[in-house]
């Protein structure tokens, strides 16, 4: 790259521009070699249009001439110093005592159109190392005045988000992609499902049915689970994950985890997965009333399971970002195959931005989680809860209005999933007699209600209200509440003879 650019004229004014002191890195012939090159052939632009912006001028002025160039071009309009006159003929913030003259000379020194490539490449590499110098600076200042806010740790994760961010804005991922190539990574995906016997062309969810529905948790997808406090939605995303960083089934294969839990310690959660794997009511263990058989279980549970790539973050009040730089540090050491959230309600803004109201907080922290999922290539589950308005219906069955902060959620989640326990709500809800109710009437009520009772008992709905690709609908599950354990529902009428 160097060496194709060393022909480039020193035009007579550089000189006239003004420099830094400190020797910031910049090529000032560079960008008014490519600046002309455009003056001269309009056409340059759609070359480079999509990889520079104007802040990436090293020079005031020259950016200020790349984005009038820009607007003028765009709306189908010559751009050339002529016309480019009227529009700096009063510039007070430039140290170029001519505007005008100058512009004619980034036109008439050019030496050569075909390297305007190499220019614009050469222009956005000193901006990307400037970039990294003022990170740099920040983080050193940051480093020598402490705040009793930012501790140090969480200094060191400032400086990673921001050198991340750097990195993918460096790496241009955008623009039209040739349809061959599409066409390709299609075929892939649809051999992966191929394989996986018709059904699975993303991460399993352990759950049959619910596989065949979704044909798994694809990548890049931003997944929502949702439900009411007590209808199982902690449960149902571990049961997922840890099936995610354990299975065993063929044509499928473990993955590494990350679950940021905001609610619950990391034990907990330990303690959880503990209970379904060892078959043992959690309550007990957190109590400590096992005996020296259930105990042997536990240990044996978790002898099993201790080397799951399953990791947990239990930080309070996490931001997007900082789950964001934690997820790509997990990526790069360890792999990374989904990323858990529970819950969205309780990740924090980000540092030094007050958004307007809640409502626009949480479709900040809805589009940052949306945007982890496509740059990390990975499904991201996130959970969140459910407004009271579902207390105050009659059929307590959630639905999509029932999102809190439910617009920015519902527009950038590719999937929304319900989870539903009729059991719960039933348990509530024993019918009490009457005043001047006969007992009969009252009996036929109350047996009317142990009998709704008794088919929902340990049984779940999970509700797939949105799928950006695919149907909607809903699946049964089987819910074992002592363990906080989700299975496939087993269909009494196709089981043998005798059970």
């Amino acid at each position: 790259m160097v060496d194709e650019l060393t022909n480039i004229k020193n035009f007579p004014v550089a000189n006239a521009v003004a420099g830094d002191s400190r020797g910031m890195p910049q090529n000032l012939p560079a960008e008014q070699n490519l600046l002309g090159a455009i003056l001269l052939d309009n056409s340059v632009l759609e070359r480079i249009d999509d990889k520079l912006e104007s802040s990436h001028f090293y020079d005031p002025l020259h950016g200020r001439i790349y984005d009038t160039l820009r607007r003028l071009i765009n709306r189908g309009q010559l751009a050339n110093p002529l016309t480019l006159r009227s529009y700096f003929s009063n510039d007070q913030d430039s140290t170029i005592e001519d505007v005008d003259e100058y512009l004619s000379e980034l036109a008439d020194g050019v030496i050569s159109i075909t390297q305007s490539a190499n220019y614009a490449e050469t222009v956005y590499d000193a901006h990307i190392r400037r970039q990294l110098i003022l990170i740099g600076d920040e983080t050193i200042h940051d480093a020598n005045n402490p705040s009793v806010d930012t501790p140090a740790l969480q200094q060191i994760e400032t400086a990673e988000a921001k050198l991340f961010r750097l990195a993918e804005t460096s790496v241009s991922t955008a623009g039209l992609r040739n349809f061959e190539n599409i066409i390709v990574a299609s075929i892939s995906q649809a051999d992966v499902a191929r394989k996986n016997d018709g059904n699975l062309s993303g991460e399993s969810t352990g759950l049959t049915d619910l596989n065949n529905l979704l044909g798994g948790l694809h990548k890049s997808d931003l997944i929502i689970l949702a439900g009411r406090p007590g209808m199982g939605k902690t449960a149902l995303a571990t049961n997922m994950a840890f099936h995610a960083a354990t299975t065993t089934r063929t044509g499928e294969k473990s993955v590494p985890i990350a679950f940021f839990s905001l609610e619950m310690s990391a034990e907990q959660l330990g303690t959880r997965i503990l209970s379904e794997r060892a078959r043992l009511d959690s309550e007990q263990i957190r109590r400590g009333k096992l005996n020296s058989r259930d105990f042997d279980s536990l240990v044996n549970a978790s002898n099993a399971i201790s080397s799951a790539p399953f990791f947990i973050d239990d930080t309070p009040s996490i931001s997007v970002s900082q789950v964001s730089s934690r997820a790509r540090r997990l990526k790069r050491t360890s792999g990374l195959g989904l990323i858990v959230i529970d819950y969205i309600q309780l990740l924090a803004p980000e540092l030094g931005k007050k958004p307007e109201n809640r409502t626009q907080e949480i479709s900040n922290i809805s589009r940052g989680l949306k945007s982890i999922a496509k740059d990390l290539d990975v499904p991201v589950l996130a959970l969140s809860q459910l407004s009271r308005a579902v207390e105050l219906r009659e059929d307590k069955r959630p639905n999509l209005a029932d999102l809190r902060e439910s617009g920015s959620i519902e527009q950038d989640a590719d999937v929304v999933m319900f989870v539903y326990r009729e059991e719960y709500y039933l348990n509530k809800r024993e019918p009490e007699r009457k005043v001047n109710e006969s007992e009969d009437s009252y009996n036929i009520r109350h047996d009317e209600w142990l009998s709704r009772l008794h088919s929902a008992e340990n049984r779940g709905e999970i509700i797939v209200a949105k799928q950006r690709h695919g149907p909607t609908g809903s699946v049964q599950v089987h819910f074992e509440k002592q363990f906080t354990h989700f299975t496939d529902l087993t269909d009494s009428t196709k089981l043998p003879d005798g059970f």
